[in-house]
């Protein structure tokens, strides 16, 4: 029933420890809150009570946190050399040519700008500023990380290869439309919708795009592998993390730090067959 107490949440999180994981509990917990506060009352969620169930739970039901494979840059070559392949060898099929223009678009977008599937799917035509050759301007009205809906605006670079300026730009010159989704949903006749393509798609969108494109290990990838091989990439280029959170839109330092993997500070001392031969050599002299 709600409003809740803090006795009822706790209730809650007891029943629901053996079969949700934290995770989905915090989600719950961030649900709850929201209506809460939305509807003036006090928030039970941050009752001591509430926060020593789940501290409990976690430690109960310990659970390594699933993460998203990220996609490198050596992939994304790949797949965008196989979607520019399939575009030209289609010219007599305008229905999946018109299909691999829109996921060119999508992916090299999705990872240079480190977008969420949910960014990805909001983004509209009309708010789109396009200069070839130089750079394109987005504007989100909201997004989930945008908790208050001011809106937010958003950069790209043209680059010199696996450029998203380029890929957009094209994309939006074959449908020749000047507002609704950008990312349209799509049917097999190549009508687009007036229906932007669902965020819960992406990830089945993504590993089939990379399973045609003959990516090994397809299913390790989601919607996510976007975003954090672009921090990836970003981090083994130098950027500070100030930096990298300014441009992806992070408020948070240990949600940047997240979709980081760590360089291996044993890199150039890890034993390879080659390196195992010269010390052998060595050893002998």
């Amino acid at each position: 029933m709600l409003p809740a107490t803090a006795d009822s949440i706790s209730r809650y999180l007891t029943d629901h420890a053996d079969t949700l994981s934290v995770n989905t509990l915090k989600q719950r917990l961030a649900a709850l809150a929201k209506w809460h506060n939305d509807q003036g009352f006090p928030d039970p969620t941050k009752a001591p009570l509430v926060k020593t169930i789940l501290k409990g739970i976690r430690r109960l039901h310990p659970a390594v946190e699933k993460q998203a494979k990220p996609l490198q840059l050596e992939q994304l070559e790949i797949v965008d050399r196989w979607l520019r392949h399939q575009a030209e060898n289609s010219e007599n099929d305008a229905v999946m040519q018109l299909r691999y223009f829109r996921d060119r678009a999508l992916l090299l977008l999705g990872f240079w700008r480190g977008f969420r599937s949910d960014e990805l799917c909001r983004l509209r035509i009309e708010h789109v500023e396009l200069t070839p050759g130089e750079g394109l301007t987005l504007f989100l009205p909201s997004s989930k990380g945008d908790r208050d809906n001011l809106g937010r605006t958003f950069r790209a670079p043209a680059l010199r290869a696996l450029c998203p300026v380029e890929a957009v730009n094209t994309w939006l010159t074959k449908i020749d439309k000047t507002e609704g989704p950008m990312f349209p949903r799509l049917d097999r006749w190549g009508r687009l919708s007036e229906v932007p393509m669902n965020p819960g798609s992406i990830n089945k969108w993504l590993r089939e795009l990379l399973s045609r494109a003959g990516l090994p290990e397809y299913e390790q990838y989601s919607s996510h592998s976007l975003r954090r091989g672009f921090a990836g990439w970003a981090n083994t280029n130098q950027w500070d993390v100030k930096t990298l959170m300014q441009y992806v839109g992070w408020r948070d330092v240990q949600s940047a730090l997240r979709y980081i993997d760590g360089t291996d500070p044993f890199a150039a001392f890890r034993a390879t067959t080659s390196t195992i031969g010269i010390l052998d050599t060595d050893l002998e002299k």
